[in-house]
């Protein structure tokens, strides 16, 4: 054989090797699933060729895209259709702030079991009504009120922002940490974060969430210990710090404020009037020692029968002998305004139509409204302006001109006029 001959031989043997090798290779790659050749995920990114079943709701923790995003956007989707103009519903537009949820800085537990016993329904509905209404009324039976009070949140998030950009300029620019949320309760079915303003109501909107969040059937039968000592409702510095960025990002931010004169005379019937195991020994001894000129050994001894002027010059002191209480602090700084974006400002003054278009807002159960009963002492008369002015009656005008002094954050922030008319 001629070496000619020979390397065209060797020439279509190398080709017939080639064809049958590629033919081999394209037979291989129509036999795969086509899932096996997807682009290899990101750190973090979960792909799914699956179609995701709809989810109800998006347990705190879970990192899929797929089910979180959904859960998301419907959310924002049922809120933005109800919520009024003004509402900053905000969905995050990062991708990982939406895949990582944030976990508990604690292994998770258990279900929680309820803490009150499941009520008859028809008992439920008879506790959680208000003036023998069942169920709250529907926002479209109620129009023409319910865009009042759309009209109303933007007012007050209007005057909030513009009194923020005034005063406390440098707060957008500062990071939020877990001392900035510590205040701030957490209920991840509805969505709902609430700060807690003290003698705003604030026992009632515990029981509430506690209710929306499955743990009770009824408002009406969770104790006011259960309430404020158990650990029911989880707060927001107790998620890491992911976990507290994506609920501020993505649940509806909410608190209630009221008049700053009558939350500090609320405080002051409360914590001073009546028997205290701990305000009496804490506050009373240490202000009765500091302001009262020939105090009884027996006041000194027990803390009892501290007079509102007393407390007063305690509140005012640069060198209180006791330290601030959540009480009579500002809502400015228990609730950090400038810094949280907050989606619903209500009022105690206004509480039940606010309370109600807020639980509209969220899609609470229809037959769940906010208590209406005292939570302490429900023998006494609430505090109101006139209650607040007789006691500000013991207090001289510079006294009194000091105190407004004290709240003239909160009384600007929330749009409250002055109590009375020698303050300037």
């Amino acid at each position: 054989m001629s070496p000619r001959a020979g390397t065209m031989r060797l020439a279509c043997m190398f080709s017939s090797i080639l064809l049958f090798g590629a033919a081999g290779l394209l037979l291989f790659i129509s036999l795969q699933d086509p899932t096996e050749l997807a682009p290899h995920q990101a750190p973090g990114i979960k792909f799914s060729i699956r179609p995701q079943q709809p989810h109800n709701d998006l347990p705190p923790g879970s990192s899929q895209d797929g089910p979180f995003k959904a859960a998301t956007e419907r959310v924002y989707r049922d809120l933005s259709s109800r919520a009024p103009r003004g509402l900053s519903l905000r969905v995050s537009q990062d991708p990982q702030a939406q895949l990582n949820v944030g976990t508990r800085l604690r292994p998770r537990q258990r279900r929680r079991r309820l803490l009150i016993k499941k009520m008859p329904a028809a008992a439920a509905l008879r506790a959680n009504s208000s003036a023998g209404t069942l169920v709250r009324p529907a926002p479209g039976a109620l129009d023409g009120r319910w865009a009042s009070l759309r009209e109303t949140q933007r007012e007050r998030k209007r005057v909030m922002r513009e009194a923020c950009a005034k005063y406390r300029a440098s707060s957008s620019r500062r990071a939020v940490t877990p001392r900035h949320v510590s205040r701030i309760f957490v209920e991840d079915r509805h969505r709902v974060l609430y700060c807690e303003v003290p003698k705003a109501g604030c026992s009632n909107w515990k029981r509430v969430l506690m209710v929306l969040a499955g743990l009770a059937s009824s408002t009406t039968d969770i104790q006011h210990n259960t309430v404020h000592y158990g650990s029911a409702l989880k707060r927001l510095d107790t998620f890491d710090r992911q976990g507290i960025l994506h609920r501020l990002s993505t649940y509806t931010k909410m608190l209630f404020v009221r008049e700053p004169f009558e939350r500090l005379v609320s405080a002051f019937r409360d914590k001073f009037e009546h028997p205290n195991s701990y305000y009496h020994p804490v506050f009373g001894k240490a202000i009765l020692a500091r302001y009262r000129a020939n105090a009884s050994r027996e006041a000194l001894r027990t803390g009892s029968g501290v007079r509102f002027p007393e407390f007063v010059q305690y509140l005012l002191d640069v060198h209180r002998p006791v330290g601030m209480d959540i009480h009579w602090d500002h809502v400015s700084r228990l609730c950090s305004p400038c810094l949280i974006d907050y989606d619903f400002v209500g009022k105690f003054e206004s509480m039940e139509d606010d309370a109600n278009f807020f639980l509209s807002l969220i899609h609470a159960p229809r037959n769940l409204t906010f208590p209406r009963f005292k939570d302490r002492h429900s023998e006494e008369a609430r505090t109101t302006a006139r209650i607040t002015h007789q006691y500000f009656a013991q207090l001289s005008t510079l006294q009194r001109q000091r105190t407004y002094d004290f709240y003239y954050m909160d009384y600007l922030m929330f749009n409250y006029s002055k109590p009375f008319a020698d303050l300037y």
